[in-house]
């Protein structure tokens, strides 16, 4: 799928926060929420190893923390990006979170190519827009993007 500059610019970003999460100690999971004017305002990486818990997804902990620190204003019309596409407990805090629009980098089937059956990481392989699409909003998702390089912080990572 083509991005836009600032799309690709923002989704490079998320997956350098998957790197981070990774160096840190975690699974290699990131994610950013951009305002509507394109100014980058949290950060989230996966923190399920160090943070000894299972609810610990990059994108689930950036939920949080914009529940906590931005006002619906700051929300509105902002673009939530992730370095791999969302699992179902994090699509519906996404979907919970009142966030309009996601740009996600691998999707689960290249994600799951590589850590299916892996003993740290349970497969439930639903995409976002299955759930996302169910709910009473309309959020927009973006992905499969950059696939390539969202991908490379998993590598050897799985083994």
């Amino acid at each position: 799928m083509e991005l836009g500059t600032l799309d690709e610019k923002f989704l490079r970003l998320a997956i350098e926060v998957s790197r981070r999460a990774r160096e840190n100690g975690n699974h290699p999971f990131g994610a950013v929420f951009v305002d509507a004017g394109g100014i980058v305002l949290l950060e989230g990486e996966n923190t399920v190893v160090t943070g000894n818990d299972c609810t610990g997804h990059a994108e689930t902990n950036l939920i949080r923390k914009i529940s906590r620190e931005l006002s619906n204003e700051q929300i509105a019309g902002g673009t939530f990006y992730s370095s791999a596409e969302p699992c179902p407990m994090c699509s519906g805090a996404i979907f919970w979170g009142n966030i309009g629009r996601v740009v996600f980098g691998v999707g689960i089937e290249g994600l799951y190519g590589i850590i299916d059956n892996h003993p740290e990481n349970p497969s439930l392989p639903v995409h976002c827009r299955d759930i996302l699409m169910r709910g009473n909003a309309s959020i927009e998702v973006i992905g499969p993007a950059l696939e390539a390089e969202a991908i490379k912080a998993h590598k050897e990572f799985w083994v």
